[in-house]
């Protein structure tokens, strides 16, 4: 996978430069397409893991001014550490590059609450500093994993429709999407909330049990955003310790004190319309497939005209 990568990569960058392959890294549909033609199954969580794990290493041994940092397990934990390496390789300020991989994977961890618990995180970055987050969560319980893609050039704000792509095998009804658009309220009361100290929410907490309060508050990391008295949820989220616990508390409080409920949008896009053939991740719906075929055939489509050479001409020389 790592030797055929290599021209592969190298290829895409010729072509269209080190962004336009950011650009295709980002796209959940190319990554994806990579991987099996690198040989991976299609149908596998692995594809992330490993596809990721080839590009970095072919990316360190080619010089094509890309490197990868991060990974599976515990090696996503040395990506800040990494980031520094490769940021000193390319004459960088390895702050930004740092906080973009810590904030993203908070986000999808904390701020984006869908059930799936990341275990993969890879960053990916050029030598003119642009970036692509590529990771990935697990839900043990479904036995399936999501993928979310994050394109730096894209992200005007991090808690914000920030991705450029979430691919998963199974949609979940309801989710907590704290980076939805519509959800600023919520982002702007939990501030608030924030701000009245810790001895207010702990009020508020005990009487409003019915809400399903999380079991577990890191408290001190609330006194301590107490103290920071963060300007932006962004900031909120940067702290250490605030995690899904309190951001979950903090929006359920929401919309009980200042009436800000959050969006229960699932963000996540799905590659197969109309299921797979092997049941994965669900049996063709050919019903389905019925109705659109119907729906196109309905629609006004050109005329096309085949041109055949040969003895054949007279019957294949028509509209």
């Amino acid at each position: 996978m790592k030797e055929l990568a290599k021209p592969i990569l190298s290829s895409v960058i010729s072509e269209y430069g080190k962004r336009g392959l950011l650009e295709r890294l980002a796209d959940p549909h190319w990554f994806q397409a990579l991987g099996c033609v690198l040989g991976y199954d299609w149908h596998s969580s692995g594809v992330t893991t490993v596809l990721t794990a080839a590009l970095k290493e072919a990316l360190q041994e080619e010089d094509l001014g890309v490197r990868v940092a991060g990974g599976k397990g515990r090696t996503s934990l040395r990506t800040p550490q990494e980031l520094t390496s490769i940021a000193e390789e390319f004459g960088l300020d390895p702050s930004p590059l740092v906080r973009a991989s810590r904030l993203s994977a908070k986000v999808d961890n904390s701020a984006l609450q869908d059930g799936f618990d990341l275990y993969h995180h890879a960053f990916v970055v050029t030598e003119e500093g642009e970036w692509v987050v590529v990771q990935q969560g697990m839900n043990p319980s479904l036995r399936m994993a999501r993928r979310y893609h994050w394109l730096g050039s894209r992200v005007e704000s991090f808690v914000i429709e920030p991705h450029r792509g979430i691919v998963s095998e199974a949609g979940k009804v309801k989710v907590l999407n704290l980076v939805a658009r519509e959800s600023e309220g919520v982002r702007r009361a939990s501030l608030d909330l924030v701000k009245e100290g810790t001895a207010r929410l702990r009020r508020l907490m005990s009487e409003y049990r019915f809400l399903k309060m999380p079991r577990r508050i890191d408290w001190s990391a609330l006194e301590r955003a107490y103290q920071l008295d963060p300007s932006s949820y962004e900031e909120l989220l940067e702290i250490r310790g605030i995690g899904k616990s309190a951001i979950r508390a903090l929006a359920l409080l929401s919309e009980l004190v200042y009436g800000e409920k959050a969006s229960v949008r699932d963000p996540a896009k799905y590659s197969f319309a109309f299921g797979g053939k092997d049941g994965v991740p669900f049996p063709v719906d050919v019903r389905l497939m019925d109705e659109i075929i119907s729906y196109l055939r309905g629609r006004e489509i050109p005329k096309i005209r085949i041109e055949v050479r040969g003895d054949l001409t007279d019957y294949l020389d028509r509209d």
